[in-house]
């Protein structure tokens, strides 16, 4: 059969596509392509009802070939990913369909810190239709479970230190998707100082991404300019992704935030070798607004496998997509919702953009401690806006 694995794991409707079945046969795969005796996995889900499933069957799968499982429950994505750089675990596999609704799941293979590339792919497929080469193993050689808290508290202790004191009295407004983000966002940002207002972080196996999150933050946008937040943050269902909220309750989408983040960059020498990695969906106002700071935006095909691919051949630090997917390579290897939300607001000052609610005018508020920098990254932000417009 083959051709399972797509741009992001292998994705879809569970029960014909995503079976219990396929989860046991990609337990066993991984197993013994990357496992065995002695080594250890780690599996990691979001918030459906069928993760427990899913979750259970490569467990199955991969203890039968000898490999230890290290269960880290609910997590995001990212917090996975971040685990799966340790070299004690062989790999790593997160049950989630991302965005997706909860009909739907998704087995996404990780090896040291990034998305199992195209050969190891192909190389599970042909296991999950030939196992005839994995051989049983023998009682004694099975693979134990055992849960590990360690790796989520590290993950966090790394969002933490990148905040610093950029939240601290921050009136902030955050939409977990009822997914991962709900175990972890809440706590992390009141731990960070500011005062936050919760909405969708109830998760009850089926509504995931229902009506709410990255793909649907209108209640995140109503309740930000409602309560007179200063800012909101939707996530998406594993909290890979994040679209913005300003203090009005416009949208702030992947392009305006990489803009953002491309442009304070720039300015302060930070944007390694002055390269912005996006995809064919990006605006070209995006473009011509980096251009203009002095740097380049360099466009792949959609998908984050592809802007990540680029990134590491341009040695480039910035890159996503307009969905909100981004990456700062110089933290980590995966799109990560909070992480993103952590540097729209750095650690150095704060940036507003907001129409004007008495005149056709889009204002332009920055915060910091350089006069010159500000000065400079208020221009720019004002030509990007300039360049959307028209």
């Amino acid at each position: 059969m083959g051709g399972r694995f797509g741009t992001d794991g292998i994705r879809g409707p569970v029960g014909s596509t995503i079976t219990a079945e396929l989860a046991l046969a990609l337990g066993r795969s991984v197993g013994h392509r990357l496992g065995g005796p002695g080594r250890s996995v780690l599996i990691g889900r979001d918030t459906r009802r069928s993760g427990e499933m899913l979750t259970a069957a490569l467990t199955a799968g991969l203890t039968a070939t000898g490999s230890d499982v290290v269960d880290l429950g609910i997590v995001t994505t990212p917090c996975l990913v971040h685990a799966s750089a340790d070299d004690r675990h062989a790999a790593a596999i997160m049950v989630s369909a991302s965005h997706n609704p909860a009909e739907d799941n998704g087995l996404k293979v990780v090896i040291a810190g990034r998305k199992a590339d195209d050969a190891a792919e192909v190389e599970l497929d042909r296991l999950i239709d030939d196992p005839s080469s994995i051989a049983a193993c023998p009682n004694a050689e099975l693979g134990r479970v055992r849960t590990d808290q360690e790796p989520i508290e590290a993950y966090l202790r790394h969002l933490r230190e990148a905040a610093g004191d950029a939240f601290v009295g921050l009136r902030l407004g955050i939409d977990c998707a009822n997914g991962s983000a709900s175990m972890v966002a809440p706590d992390l940002f009141r731990a960070l100082g500011a005062e936050v207002t919760v909405l969708f972080d109830a998760p009850n196996g089926t509504n995931i991404n229902d009506g709410c999150g990255s793909t649907h933050p209108e209640r995140l946008a109503e309740t930000v300019a409602a309560a007179g937040l200063e800012m909101g943050l939707a996530f998406d269902g594993d909290a890979d992704r994040l679209i913005a909220v300003d203090e009005r309750g416009e949208l702030v989408d992947g392009d305006a935030v990489m803009g953002i983040c491309a442009l304070e960059r720039l300015a302060a020498g930070t944007l390694r070798n002055n390269v912005l990695i996006a995809t064919v969906m990006s605006n070209g106002g995006l473009e011509r607004a980096v251009v203009a700071a002095g740097g380049a935006l360099v466009r792949t095909p959609v998908g984050d496998r592809h802007v990540f691919e680029a990134m590491e051949a341009r040695d480039a630090v910035l890159g996503g997509e307009q969905s909100g997917h981004i990456i700062f390579r110089d933290r980590s290897t995966t799109g990560d919702g909070l992480l993103t939300g952590i540097e729209l607001m750095g650690d150095r000052g704060r940036v507003l953009v907001r129409p004007s609610g008495t005149e056709p005018k889009i204002r332009i508020m920055v915060e910091g401690d350089d006069a010159t920098e500000i000065d400079r990254i208020a221009r720019e932000l004002a030509t990007l806006a300039e360049a959307r417009l028209n």
